[in-house]
């Protein structure tokens, strides 16, 4: 098992180094060699506990070659700092997550804020604004990130800026896999009662209005709490309604309970696309055997054509070099989890001073580059703060049934890529009825 980050990764500069290099600055006898600033300080929020613990699994991997590679300090506007690293655990909580945002803030002084969390992305986010502190913040559709902070997508805010895809991107991506196969278009929805359920569940712009537009019929069960222990409602719907296709939102715990309950009760749908639960290997082995053929949104992939500003490493290599590391299957969140520092160092690199908090800023409203995940670009983007990164269809498979070459229990295929040409294919859809 892998080594536990402490909550503090810091390489701050001594007094007395300071002094020493003070010194012999003064008595002309360091010439032209660097010359040491200060430090940075880097503010960092993910779940490392609680039900969104997962989309951190790679925290301590990503924040490990960080701080290998700012070893040496941070070069800006000819200046050579040390950087902080503060790192904190949300617990998947929002009001914790606003208060550490606040910590870090108001105690801390960090010069930017990075936010991995979906949950955290909402309250942190608010907290920069409150305080005038740049942030940097992923892991939640635009739409599920804006609205609830009453933002307007032509106004956008003045201090956290976001990257990941829309509602429309991966309705998209689900419709792609839909279409694919041969169904009665009848799609049942079941969606978490929280900001991810709310956003993809969502009457105005989520899964059923698109249903709508497209042709299939929708057939909702409202939204359900977590840790619900009996879904027999949704199910017995499910096969009232003659559904073929199951979507949602829910995280592993919900979606294990469901789908152990719709086998015993013999609901035997063709597709089940659901968004959070199925993102990660350890959600589909919770399943047992009963995951093969279960699909997904592929937002980052070891098959994904781009490669770090940071290290030059490709999607692929990322991949292979975690799971060498770890002893773990690569997960999606460690492209976002990479990303996330390559944009905010690179702001601050481009700033000319990282304790200019306005200078940050406006780096990042003309923000244009290129990542691990792909371009982001803030300059050019029709929706204020938001960077829109690229989804497509995935379906798992049981690596034992699909060939010797697959090294996991489960393999997560790119299916289906009308959302984005340039993402390669590996597989096509396999109804569940037909595995």
């Amino acid at each position: 098992m892998q080594n536990a980050l402490p909550h503090e990764l810091a390489r701050p500069l001594p007094r007395a180094r300071n002094a020493l290099f003070a010194a012999l600055l003064g008595a002309g006898l360091l010439g032209s060699a660097t010359v040491w600033a200060d430090t940075i300080r880097i503010g960092y929020i993910s779940p490392l506990t609680g039900s969104h613990a997962e989309f951190s699994q790679t925290d301590p991997f990503v924040l490990k070659r960080m701080e290998q590679l700012l070893k040496s300090g941070l070069t800006v506007g000819g200046k050579k700092y040390d950087v902080k690293i503060i790192q904190k655990d949300s617990q998947s909580n929002t009001d914790r997550a606003s208060n550490l945002a606040a910590q870090l803030i108001t105690k801390d002084k960090v010069d930017i804020l990075l936010i991995q969390d979906s949950l955290s992305s909402i309250t942190a986010a608010d907290q920069a604004e409150l305080n005038g502190v740049p942030a940097i913040s992923t892991m939640m559709p635009w739409q599920a990130w804006m609205f609830p902070r009453k933002g307007d997508p032509k106004v956008g805010f003045e201090w956290s800026y976001h990257f990941f895809w829309g509602l429309e991107d991966v309705i998209g991506a689900y419709k792609a896999i839909w279409t694919s196969a041969s169904t009665n278009k009848v799609v049942g929805g079941m969606y978490s009662a929280d900001p991810g359920g709310e956003a993809f569940g969502s009457e105005e712009f989520g899964v059923p209005a698109a249903l709508k537009q497209i042709g299939f019929t929708n057939v909702s069960t409202g939204k359900f709490q977590e840790g619900t222990a009996d879904f027999s409602q949704q199910i017995t719907r499910f096969k009232t309604d003659k559904v073929d296709i199951i979507t949602g939102h829910a995280h592993v715990p919900d979606f294990t309970t469901f789908w152990s309950q719709a086998s015993q009760q013999k609901l035997k749908p063709k597709v089940v696309t659901v968004a959070a639960a199925l993102l990660f290997p350890s959600g589909l082995e919770a399943q047992g055997d009963r995951g093969d053929g279960l699909t997904t949104e592929v937002w980052w992939s070891p098959v994904y054509p781009y490669k770090s500003s940071l290290t030059g490493q490709s999607a692929k290599d990322l991949a292979a070099q975690y799971e060498k590391d770890t002893g773990r299957q690569w997960t999606q969140p460690l492209g976002y989890a990479h990303a996330i520092w390559e944009i905010g160092l690179e702001a601050l690199k481009r700033s000319g001073n990282p304790h200019d908090k306005a200078a940050v800023r406006n780096v990042l409203k003309t923000m244009k580059m290129d990542t691990i995940v792909g371009p982001i670009n803030w300059a050019d983007t029709p929706i204020k703060n938001v960077a829109k990164t690229t989804v497509v269809g995935g379906q798992w498979r049981l690596g034992s049934k699909i060939g010797a070459k697959h090294k996991h229990k489960y393999e997560l295929l790119v299916t289906t890529n009308n959302t984005a040409p340039h993402i390669p294919v590996q597989a096509p859809v396999k109804l569940l009825t037909d595995l």
